[in-house]
């Protein structure tokens, strides 16, 4: 599979919630991490979701926000993955930021490159990457 996503989880359901509409999916992956994505049931049927079950989860560089400072900070967004900044790119207008989660996984984040300035990310600081959980896309392989 190609995709243009920069971030791509392997793991498997640790989790599934599911309403009338819409289902929760919680993520493990090897490295220890969880993402927790929101899909419609259609998608839960068509994909064959379960707990147990390994799947994919990828998410758009331009969907990951950045956070520096999160103490006391609480937040919708499901995901916030802390790490530390691995590689700062800076662009004349944007810039890519990876980060280098504990467990070894990298998250890519493609923000302003004022918000860089902003929140004084520089390589080596702590940043968390937050992403909503309607922003995580599951594939499974066939």
């Amino acid at each position: 599979m190609k995709i243009s996503a920069r971030n791509s989880f392997e793991g498997t359901i640790s989790a599934l919630s599911s309403g009338p509409v819409s289902a929760e999916v919680e993520i493990s992956t090897a490295g220890g991490d969880k993402l927790v994505a929101t899909i419609t049931q259609g998608s839960v049927q068509t994909l064959g979701l379960a707990v147990g079950k390994p799947v994919v989860a990828l998410v758009k560089a331009s969907n990951v926000m950045v956070m520096t400072d999160g103490s006391g900070v609480k937040l919708s967004a499901r995901n916030c993955l802390t790490g530390t900044v691995k590689k700062l790119a800076q662009g004349p207008v944007s810039a890519e930021v990876i980060i280098a989660l504990p467990g070894g996984a990298e998250i890519f984040a493609s923000i302003t490159r004022d918000a860089t300035t902003e929140l004084g990310i520089k390589e080596g600081a702590a940043a968390t990457a937050v992403i909503k959980a309607s922003s995580v896309i599951i594939a499974v392989r066939n």
